[in-house]
C-alpha cells in the first residue's frame, strides 16, 4: 500500500469515527421560549379536544395588562411526528387508542424534553385525561422553560459579586442588565429592549414592614414605598401599584424556601406609563429582615409575556447562602386573587 492510499484510508476512518460519534450524541431541543407542539390529527384538533387544549394551555397569563397566551401552540398532524416537531422542549401527543392512558416520557426524541402522551377510546376519555393532568403538565412545562432561559442566560452572566456580598446570595444576572441605582439595601438594574426596558430590583427591609397587617396588603405598601426610587422623567412621578387592578397573591417557593409571590400591574404616579411586575418576598425571622426580588417591564407596544419570563427565570436562579436562615419551604399553596 503506497503512502497516498494509506492517507486516504486513514482519513476515511477518522471521518467515519467522527460521524459515528456525532450521530450517537443526544439531539438538542430547539424552539422559542414558551412554545409547545401539539401532535394531533386535524379532526380532533378542530373539535372538543382541541378546544380543551387551547383553553388550558393558551389561557391568559395572569398579571399582564393585556391578554397573552400562557404558551404559543403549534399543532401538527400525527403523520408529521417524525418531522422537526420532535425537537421541541414540550410535546403533547393526542391519539385515539384502545384504552385510556396518560404517560410522560423524558427526552424521548431530544434533550431536555417532556413528551406527554394522551390516548383514549373515545373523545370523552381524552377530555377526562386533559382535565385530570393539565395542571401537572403546565407546571412541568413551566419548569422546563425557566431552566431553558437560565441556560441561555448562563452564557451572558455578568460579575455581580457586589450584589452577592450585599444580600448574601448568589444569582445569575445577564450582562445586558446595567446598574441604575444602588443604596445600602437596594439595587436597581435595567436592560434596554426594543420597545422600552425591563428592570430587576433587589432590596431588604425590616421584618416589621410586612407583619403589621395582612401580608399581601403589606407587600403592596412596601413596594409602593420602594417605588419612590423609580422615578419618571417629569417631576413628582414615581412607581406605584396600579390602583385599578387587583394583583394576584400566592404562597410559592424560591430556592426551595417559602416565598410570597405577587403579580400585578404598576403605574407611574402622575403619569401614563405602566406595565406588569412580579414580586417575590422572603421572610427571615432570625435576622428580622425581608429580602425582596422584583422584576417589572415597560413595553407599551409589544407583548410582555417573554420579557417577564426572563425576569422570572433570573429571580428563580437565586441561591441563599448558608449563613442565611430564611424559612424553608414545606408545601406549595396555590394562590388566589387578593380579594378572595
Amino acid at each position: 500500500m503506497n503512502k497516498t492510499h494509506f492517507l486516504c484510508l486513514l482519513l476515511s476512518v477518522i471521518l467515519f469515527s467522527c460521524f459515528k460519534k456525532e450521530s450517537n450524541l443526544p439531539r438538542k431541543t430547539t424552539g422559542k421560549i414558551n412554545t409547545i407542539s401539539v401532535v394531533i390529527d386535524d379532526q380532533l384538533w378542530n373539535g372538543e379536544i382541541g378546544d380543551s387544549i387551547r383553553n388550558k394551555f393558551a389561557s391568559p397569563v395572569i398579571g399582564l395588562p393585556e391578554e397573552e397566551p400562557l404558551f404559543t401552540i403549534n399543532q401538527y398532524p400525527v403523520k408529521l411526528m417524525e418531522g422537526f416537531a420532535i425537537n421541541t422542549r414540550a410535546i403533547i401527543v393526542v391519539k385515539k387508542g384502545l384504552k385510556k392512558k396518560f404517560e410522560i416520557k423524558n427526552n424521548q426524541y431530544a434533550t431536555p424534553q417532556k413528551v406527554f402522551h394522551l390516548s383514549g377510546a373515545t373523545a370523552t376519555e381524552v377530555l377526562d385525561l386533559i382535565e385530570q393532568h393539565y395542571q401537572e403538565m403546565i407546571e412541568l412545562i413551566e419548569q422546563g422553560e425557566i431552566k431553558e432561559s437560565q441556560r441561555i442566560n448562563k452564557k451572558l452572566i455578568a460579575s455581580n459579586s457586589f450584589i452577592g456580598r450585599r444580600f448574601n446570595i448568589a444569582i445569575q444576572i445577564p450582562s445586558h442588565f446595567q446598574l441604575v441605582m444602588q443604596k445600602p439595601n437596594f439595587v436597581w438594574l435595567k436592560k434596554k429592549i426594543i420597545s422600552g426596558s425591563s428592570s430587576l430590583l433587589l432590596y431588604q427591609v425590616p421584618l416589621k414592614t410586612i407583619t403589621k397587617e395582612r401580608v399581601e396588603l403589606a407587600i403592596l405598601k412596601m413596594r409602593d414605598s420602594i417605588g419612590q426610587f423609580i422615578q419618571g422623567r417629569e417631576p413628582n412621578t414615581y412607581m406605584i401599584s396600579e390602583t385599578g387592578y387587583t394583583p394576584y397573591f400566592f404562597k410559592s417557593k424560591l430556592d426551595n424556601r417559602l416565598a410570597y409571590e405577587t403579580r400585578g400591574t404598576w403605574q407611574l404616579h402622575n403619569d401614563y406609563m405602566s406595565g406588569p411586575f412580579i414580586n417575590y418576598t422572603l421572610v427571615d425571622t432570625a435576622t428580622n429582615k425581608v429580602l425582596v426580588l422584583e422584576g417589572f417591564c415597560y413595553s407599551p407596544s409589544k407583548d410582555k409575556r417573554d420579557v417577564m419570563h426572563e425576569l422570572e427565570a433570573i429571580i428563580h436562579s437565586v441561591h441563599l447562602l448558608k449563613s442565611n436562615t430564611f424559612t424553608p419551604h414545606k408545601k406549595k399553596i396555590h394562590g388566589t386573587r387578593m380579594e378572595d
